[in-house]
């Protein structure tokens, strides 16, 4: 075979390998709710309403993860008609979710990520979400992305009374 030809066959099982999953996630901002976004508690007069702790940015990272090898949703694995998972640690769905990745063989590449809210602002806390969220995937930190940006007041965000994010993962065999 010529050399071509196995560069090309060695690049395309490559590239089979790899897999990408998106997530989103949205949950309602109240009072009397703590609010957790990436693992972090952040301080704030409103959290997020959910039957788990909330943490959209975990959502987001779990449905990502779980879609990328068509393993359904995170309400797939994690019901919340399920009593072990009321009130439950975000991070704990993360670890299972991850754990199910690596069942199959696969492995998760990097993490990129968006959040969507008015309020509060997170950027002193970005650091710390990237390390907790790349401590569970057992990755670098600068392998992990989170970005934030606000809707300039316009809808539910704006008005803060919701909050949004958005995950993409890269998965390697």
């Amino acid at each position: 075979m010529p050399e071509a030809e196995v560069l090309y066959l060695r690049f395309f099982i490559y590239i089979m390998a790899l897999r990408i999953g998106t997530g989103i996630d949205y949950h309602q901002l109240v009072e009397g709710r703590k609010l957790f976004i990436g693992g972090v508690e952040i301080p704030h007069h409103k959290g997020a309403l959910g039957y788990s702790d909330a943490d959209v940015l975990l959502h987001a990272v779990c449905d990502a993860i779980l879609g990328a090898l068509a393993l359904g949703d995170i309400g797939t694995h994690f019901p919340d008609t399920a009593a072990e998972f009321k009130d439950i640690d975000s991070k704990i769905l993360l670890r299972r979710s991850y754990a199910l990745i690596k069942e199959k063989g696969y492995r998760v590449v990097n993490v990129d990520s968006t959040l969507c809210l008015q309020a509060p602002k997170i950027k002193p806390y970005i650091g710390q979400m990237q390390s907790t969220i790349a401590a569970i995937l057992e990755l670098d930190t600068d392998a992990v992305s989170v970005k934030a940006t606000t809707t300039e007041t316009m809808g539910f965000v704006g008005r803060e009374e919701g909050l949004v994010a958005h995950a993409t993962v890269l998965l390697e065999k």
